[in-house]
Parts: C-alpha cells; structure tokens; sequence
C-alpha cells in the first residue's frame, strides 16, 4: 500500500488539471485521486476524461459542495497514511513528498509537515511558513498552507476539512489548523519549498473575504480553549515584540489587508528566509 496520498479537487479548473497531475513525481508509488466537485466547463470534463483514459482515479461528485467536502469525498476512498491535498491548479514538485513523509514517520508526535511555498503567476515569491505550530499567530491569520503533508489519523480525528461557517463556504485549512492548534499538536518542516501555488483570480477566496468577519467569529466559537488561552500563547510565540503587538491590530475579525502585502514582501515579512 502507498504510505502517500494525494488529493486533487477540481471544479472548472479547465487543462490546468492536466498540468498539476503531470507534476506528481515522486521516487516511489503513490495513491492518486481526483475529485471532480460536479463541473460544467466542457473543457475540464473533456481534461478530466483524459486523466481517467490515462489510469488515474477520477471521484464524480453529483452535487458541487465545494473544496472541503471534495477534499473528504478523496479522503474517504483512500487510504495511505499520509494525505497531500493538492489544487487543480497548482503544482508540486519532485520528490518533496516522499521527503516529508520521512519527516512525519521520524517524528510520530507530529500532526503534519508543511513546508515554504512558491506563488507563481500574477508575482512570483517564495513564502516562508513557521517552523512550529504557534497558536498565538493562527488565532488571528492563518500562515500555514492546506497544501501540506497530513497524517491521517490527525484528519480523522477532527473531521478533517470543514466549513467554519454552515452558512459560507471557506477557511476550511484555517478551521483544520486551530483544532491542531488548540490541542497543543505539533508540526514538522520540510526546510525547502513544497510546493508552487498558482496565483489568478481570487475566486472562492474573494467569497470568504467578503464575509470574513462573519466566518472568523465561527471560527472563534469553534475553538474557545484556544482564545481563552490567547495571553499565555502571546507569552510562548516566537514573534518579536512588534509583531505580537500588530497581529491583533491587522488580523483577528478585520479583513485580510491584501494592499499591505506588497509593502511586507519588500520588507521581507513572510517571504522565505533564504
């Protein structure tokens, strides 16, 4: 059996699916699936016929119910030990998996590895992602990507991928790492890239944006023991000063502040550390 899975929703994603599956290369098998979330674009079903000529596994949903409920669709099907969920637009890179899997079994206590990331697209950086779990920084944003290498029995022991929100679809990665984080878990870093994220039409994320208030209050009554225990997380965060002092000011129930961003890259804030 394949101690990796990888799994790889697709809704209208057109032939860009064809170009994220082509870039799975790994020095040994992998369990592969494609959750087609019910599209109507002809070009993707034709892309998605294509891949199921080639052998790979495609998952037709009948009812599109977006990115969480594709992602556990995949999960229920599969069964390695170690889940990838990848976009149908982004792209991973060689080897990395196999890598990180190495790193979660030499490290059993730990729920996940993630890894730096490269946006390409629209700009093209590398993001560094934190080397711990830190509760104090993913109560107010999330700085760690869904695209990471999970350990099974984690996912399944919160329900994996979930809306926040019954009412809004999004933040479904943000949802998953505060259950971790509330519980004290632990994560590993792959201390490379992992992966390349696509950067285009905002899309779904607009969505979530849009009612971000409205989905994070969700999130907060989700996870009271890790805000009731916000003074002593601020205490162990390994965030200088300033930032522990900003992150409540710039994140928390305010909308992402997308136009700082270019700001913070040139200051190199949450780009990579090479």
């Amino acid at each position: 059996m394949p101690r990796i899975t990888i799994i790889v929703p697709c809704f209208n994603a057109g032939r860009l699916v064809l170009e994220t599956v082509a870039s799975i290369d790994e020095p040994e098998p992998v369990e592969l699936v494609v959750v087609d979330d019910a599209s109507t674009d002809p070009v993707t079903l034709a892309a998605l016929d294509e891949l199921e000529a080639g052998g790979v596994r495609v998952l037709r949903q009948e009812v599109n119910g977006g990115v969480a409920v594709a992602r556990m669709a995949g999960l229920a099907v599969t069964s390695g030990p170690f889940v990838f969920p990848l976009d149908a637009d982004d792209l991973a890179l060689p080897g990395r998996l196999a890598r990180a899997a190495d790193r979660l079994e030499a490290t059993p206590e730990a729920g996940a590895c993630v890894g730096d990331y490269e946006e390409f697209g629209n700009a093209a950086i590398v993001r560094a992602v934190p080397d711990r779990m830190d509760p104090y920084r993913i109560a107010f944003t999330n700085e760690y990507p869904v695209t990471s290498l999970f350990r099974r029995s984690m996912l399944e022991r919160y329900g994996g991928w979930r809306d926040p929100s019954p009412q809004r679809r999004g933040y479904e990665d943000w949802n998953l790492w505060m259950d971790l984080a509330q519980d004290g878990g632990q994560i590993v870093h792959l201390g490379d890239v992992m992966y390349r994220r696509r950067l285009h039409a905002p899309g779904l994320d607009l969505s979530a944006r849009r009612h971000h208030a409205e989905i994070y209050r969700a999130l907060r009554d989700g996870h009271p023991r890790l805000f009731a225990d916000l003074p002593a997380h601020r205490r162990a965060s390994t965030l200088s000063p300033l930032r522990k002092r900003i992150y409540p000011l710039l994140y928390g129930p305010r909308k992402p502040l997308r136009t700082l961003k270019p700001l913070l890259d040139r200051a190199g804030i949450w780009t990579a550390r090479r």
